[in-house]
């Protein structure tokens, strides 16, 4: 993400796993895990909505961490359609959460289905994750589970991938709202300055009120 990016491996389930870390100026208010988009089209964890996000969460005082999937970059392993995924990210997550700092979760696309998947498990194992991010979620191609109520929920109107409507349906049940961003594809071209302002606005009362600079 910039020139002081650390990238390191750690010990997956399906061998190392490619990590990169992006420190805040000062210390670490709380932890955040990106999970990138659809390894088979792509995704990386350089994907741009993955970097901005991971941006944002960095001018948050967070600590910012992101990661390849198996199979993809130096991550070992194959493409696994979600499950093996999803045993990626909580072994990324238990290794990086910290004690005593807050954990979050943000995903793009895949990577969102793969977040909700991680977060359900984390609450079922009684230490839930702190805030919650899904931009572009997959919902029409990957089973998304039920989210907290205030999960921040981002997709394009315009989103020719998953469309607006699948979301939609996936959050009705929920009653949980969605941010339209008007215009905008599934990639959000021209529209990542956005992004960043919507997840620094969502979560910058809990980062930024509870300990100022």
């Amino acid at each position: 993400m910039n020139a002081h990016t650390r990238r390191w491996t750690l010990a997956g389930p399906a061998g190392p796993l490619e990590v990169a870390v992006d420190e805040p100026a000062g210390p670490p208010r709380g932890v955040v895990l990106v999970c990138h988009p659809l390894p088979t089209h792509g995704g990386t964890m350089d994907n741009k909505v993955v970097q901005t996000l991971g941006r944002a969460s960095v001018s948050l005082g967070l600590r910012a961490v992101r990661f390849n999937f198996r199979g993809v970059g130096a991550s070992a392993g194959t493409f696994d359609g979600g499950p093996g995924e999803i045993a990626d990210a909580l072994a990324v997550l238990h290794a990086v959460r910290e004690p005593g700092l807050p954990m979050a979760l943000a995903g793009f696309s895949f990577g969102g289905f793969v977040a909700t998947r991680v977060a359900e498990h984390e609450a079922q194992a009684d230490r839930p994750v702190d805030h919650l991010a899904l931009v572009g979620l997959a919902a029409s191609r990957f089973p998304a589970t039920t989210v907290p109520a205030d999960t921040l929920v981002v997709h394009g109107e315009n989103d020719d991938v998953v469309p607006l409507g699948a979301v939609l349906d996936w959050a009705r049940p929920q009653g949980l709202p969605v941010t339209v961003v008007p215009g905008a594809g599934h990639f959000f071209h021209g529209q990542l300055g956005l992004i960043k302002n919507l997840l620094v606005r969502a979560w910058g009362p809990a980062f930024l009120a509870a300990h100022p600079a």
